[in-house]
């Protein structure tokens, strides 16, 4: 998930082709299906992304009550108007009217709190959950940006790497080598250092005892001579998500598929190629293209149907875009990693979207 940031934005201003009433607004390479004389190119308003939830104020204010998402109608998702995708809200709150949202935009002002704008949390079903401890020494994951809102993480041309995104839950999955211990977490657990203990009803536990990955992880902080080492995979399959790629959800034949790999190793952190360590050893996702940075390349790519089954059983969620050389990304702050999901995902009907 994208971390949650509400910020003034300088806009593009884009004909509907649908609708003579309506007009796009670009933010990044977001669109957002706006009033047609509302806003011009070069002006600047508020931008507030997928996967936020408004206070009922701001959505009378916005002309919006009944028509968001969810049971209480106040989170923002990705819809089609007229035909066009439109991805999150742009709009000038009153709450802001005393703000030069130029300047704003230019200081990459934040007005989440001051709006009583949050971001949605998933829900977590019952075998996802469980009993929790304290785990200090757990890996966690970290947030991916969209590459629709921050085309700029990767040089044009960079060489890359496009994984596909499932959609299943993230396991997180830490091996201590000096405690000889093994932790498992959730993302949402994870990321309050809190881990799961084994229980043989949960779905991490079920899917890392039926692949083995403790043992792999083991195995892999020897070789690397590191202290910790996290393995981050995705769990599918029946009864975790709308998505199966054909994964029954039974423990044996429970989809686990690794995405990342992390570990310390003389007191520092290094993120790790999960295919060059892991291969032969655990499910790896999909690797699907590696070659030159394109924003249309990668947009390509993000869309049609999964490769996880081998049978393109349904569309695919999208893709993970990773530099060929682990790096820093000034635009994230953090690594340069970042994903771009399909529309017909975001727009698909019936879809469930649990931690």
């Amino acid at each position: 998930m994208s971390t949650l940031r509400v910020t003034a934005e300088v806009l593009t201003v884009h004909p509907h082709p649908n609708a003579d009433a309506l007009e796009l607004a670009q933010v990044g390479l977001y669109r957002a299906v706006v009033a047609k004389g509302a806003y011009r190119t070069g002006d600047a308003a508020v931008y507030i992304p997928e996967q936020s939830v408004l206070p009922a104020a701001l959505i009378e204010e916005l002309g919006l009550t009944g028509r968001l998402a969810g049971g209480n109608h106040d989170r923002v998702r990705a819809v089609r108007l007229r035909g066009e995708l439109s991805q999150g809200l742009v709009c000038r709150p009153r709450a802001l009217g005393d703000v030069d949202l130029a300047r704003a935009a230019a200081d990459r002002t934040d007005f989440a709190e001051r709006l009583g704008v949050v971001q949605w949390v998933p829900p977590v079903p019952p075998t996802m959950s469980g009993e929790v401890e304290s785990a200090p020494e757990l890996m966690p994951w970290v947030d991916i940006e969209n590459i629709q809102r921050y085309p700029d993480v990767f040089a044009p041309g960079e060489p890359v790497v496009l994984t596909e995104k499932l959609h299943g839950s993230a396991c997180l999955l830490t091996y201590h080598a000096e405690e000889d211990r093994t932790y498992v977490s959730s993302k949402g657990f994870g990321a309050k250092s809190l881990a799961l203990k084994e229980d043989p009803r949960n779905l991490y536990w079920r899917a890392v005892r039926a692949h083995g990955v403790a043992e792999a992880a083991a195995r892999l902080a020897g070789r690397l001579g590191a202290r910790r080492v996290g393995i981050f995979g995705e769990v599918y399959g029946a009864g975790v998500q709308d998505l199966t790629y054909g994964a029954d959800g039974r423990r044996e034949s429970l989809g686990y598929a690794v995405f990342d790999v992390s570990a310390e190793i003389d007191g520092t952190l290094v993120w790790l190629d999960a295919a060059g360590l892991l291969a032969g050893e655990l499910p790896l996702v999909p690797r699907l293209f590696e070659g030159p940075y394109d924003v249309g390349r990668v947009l390509e790519v993000a869309t049609g149907r999964e490769s996880v089954s081998g049978r393109e059983l349904h569309l695919r969620e999208g893709v993970v875009i990773r530099p060929a050389t682990e790096r820093y990304s000034p635009v994230t702050g953090g690594r340069a990693i970042a994903k771009a999901v399909s529309p017909a995902y975001l727009t698909r009907k019936g879809g469930t979207e649990y931690e």
